[in-house]
């Protein structure tokens, strides 16, 4: 297929580059320059998303925040200038439910069908193509994209209509940073009593406490290597798109808004950019102790 692709950061990069080596036509264009090794393995890169539009059949997005999606949509020299009838726009980043009901309805006027599929797996995901897809919109339009989202991702469900992808990847970052503080707040409770974090995070991945966050983000946290992968920056981005929605529904999210403060508190210590496993750090510093420290006193 010919395929266009805006947003070539540290995730669209390697989804992306998937789609060359599966034989598809790529039309790249991305905030600075087209990553060398993409052009080297057969992609062309565009100096505008409406170029990467006009020569592109099915056009996908990857950036980080609602607005850049909009702006790469309907801004100056965006997707939606480039667009004719019949073709298909996948925006695969994480924004706002309720906004993209609105950027579905504007490209449909077009003529053009929109899918949401945001992704969850981070940068390993991406690079191993082993993300999971979480798909909004028309079934006829999922299945002319299930082969690129197949090549992307391994776990991929057309949960409903255009929003209900992005509600998912919503209710799925809600998951992921509870999980990250209660794994968090354990090991430091172990750690804090004396016990060898390592070794109490290696008997619980054989429990009901077992889980993905405890096997990856309990060994960051145990070995301190909190560059990301997902950097936290992004994370609140999430949680304020489920704090943002959840009161517009009138409803109470009490231990997200908690995770979020947790958040805010790493970033007012400088670390928008270290890994959401670092969510930890706001917790240690609470303590006054970090996971491995010699127990004073």
């Amino acid at each position: 297929m010919n395929i266009g692709f805006v947003g070539l950061g540290i995730m669209g990069a390697p989804m992306a580059g998937h789609l060359i080596a599966a034989g598809h036509t790529l039309f790249l264009n991305t905030l600075g320059n087209v990553p060398e090794d993409l052009i080297k393995a057969g992609g062309k890169a565009e100096a505008s998303a409406a170029d990467v539009a006009r020569k592109a059949d099915i056009i996908i997005t990857m950036v980080p925040d609602t607005p850049d999606v909009e702006t790469v949509l309907f801004g100056k020299n965006g997707v939606a200038e480039g667009l004719s009838a019949g073709k298909l726009v996948i925006d695969m980043s994480s924004i706002s439910p309720v906004e993209t009901k609105k950027f579905a309805k504007r490209i449909n006027e077009l003529g053009v069908d929109y899918l949401d599929a945001p992704v969850s797996g981070g940068e390993v995901g991406a690079k191993a193509a082993s993300l999971t897809i979480m798909v909004g919109g028309p079934e006829a339009a999922f299945e002319r994209a299930r082969p690129l989202f197949e090549t992307m991702g391994k776990n991929i469900t057309l949960v409903g209509g255009n929003g209900d992808g992005q509600t998912t990847k919503v209710a799925n970052q809600i998951i992921v940073a509870l999980n990250i503080e209660a794994v968090g707040e354990a090991l430091l409770f172990a750690s804090r009593a004396g016990a060898d974090p390592a070794k109490v995070r290696q008997a619980l991945m054989g429990g009901f406490a077992a889980s993905r966050i405890l096997e990856v983000h309990g060994d960051r946290m145990v070995k301190r290597t909190f560059d990301p992968g997902f950097r936290i920056a992004l994370h609140q981005k999430d949680l304020n798109l489920a704090l943002t929605t959840a009161r517009q529904l009138g409803l109470s999210l009490p231990n997200t808004a908690t995770a979020q403060e947790l958040f805010n508190a790493c970033v007012s210590h400088g670390g928008a950019a270290w890994d959401h496993s670092g969510l930890v750090r706001a917790l240690e510093i609470m303590a006054n102790h970090e996971i491995g420290a010699p127990v004073k006193g």
